[in-house]
């Protein structure tokens, strides 16, 4: 008999992904669902898709899912969680969506200590809406609505999210990680399970920042997409873990 060297995840559906060529959320979606099937949580996760490209990530996780408005993921989640505690509850959500328009409901999840976990896609830009200045937008990076690039004394700074988060005394991991190498695809894949570790043991409020490329709204092809995601976003994003605690040292343990 064959030896089997690799199979699809049972965490995804057959349903084909809707995302442009060459766009990473393919990737993230895989290692979530690996992840899920990995930890043996697949049949009790529940995942929240908000509006933005990941609006019908319940289409292609195969677990439960629901879709919440812009930016209100975090919200859902927290009411799923506290009526359904012993489901694995998780949101998969966009910079645009998370650093924007949801800010508040993300930062007030923290800081409740809320136990459940949330896959954050940075990746510069509104991606599903037509491309314009997200708050994670770099300096002179043109967007339709920066088509001369992003002015500082106009627009301010890109927002810092892991590095805000991780100064919640609530929030139990905060890691930011990327996913234009294979290596950096498997160092991503430990900071995906690690997050839902925490979940299961009931640490409290996990969130894994994830690079990712965005080779249309960019105007780049996959490859200098790639690129791009090492030589611009990883210099003001550093990656690494920026909060982890363990029990009686914040979070819900």
């Amino acid at each position: 008999m064959a030896k089997v060297i690799y199979e699809k995840t049972r965490g995804l559906t057959d349903t084909a992904l809707t995302y442009c060529p060459g766009c990473t959320h393919g990737t993230i979606h895989k290692l979530v669902g690996e992840s899920l099937v990995e930890l043996d949580i697949l049949e009790k996760s529940i995942a929240i898709a908000p509006v933005g490209c990941s609006v019908l990530a319940y289409e292609f996780f195969n677990c439960d899912g629901i879709q919440a408005s812009h930016g209100r993921a975090p919200a859902v989640a927290t009411g799923i969680k506290r009526a359904l505690p012993d489901k694995i509850v998780f949101t998969y959500q966009g910079d645009g969506d998370l650093a924007s328009i949801g800010a508040a409901e993300i930062i007030h999840a923290a800081h409740r200590g809320e136990n459940f976990t949330v896959i954050f896609v940075n990746n510069a830009i509104y991606g599903m809406t037509g491309g314009q200045m997200a708050p994670t937008t770099l300096i002179d990076q043109k967007t339709s609505t920066s088509p001369y690039g992003r002015q500082e004394p106009t627009t301010g700074k890109p927002i810092l999210v892991s590095e805000m988060m991780a100064q919640i005394p609530s929030a139990a991991y905060i890691e930011r990680v990327s996913v234009h190498n294979i290596t950096h695809i498997l160092q991503a894949k430990k900071a995906i399970k690690k997050a839902f570790e925490y979940q299961v043991q009931g640490k409290g409020f996990s969130m894994v920042e994830i690079l990712s490329s965005c080779p249309v709204g960019w105007n780049m092809s996959p490859p200098d997409a790639a690129r791009h995601i090492a030589s611009a976003l990883m210099p003001y994003y550093p990656l690494g873990v920026y909060c982890d605690r363990p029990a009686g040292q914040g979070g819900k343990a």
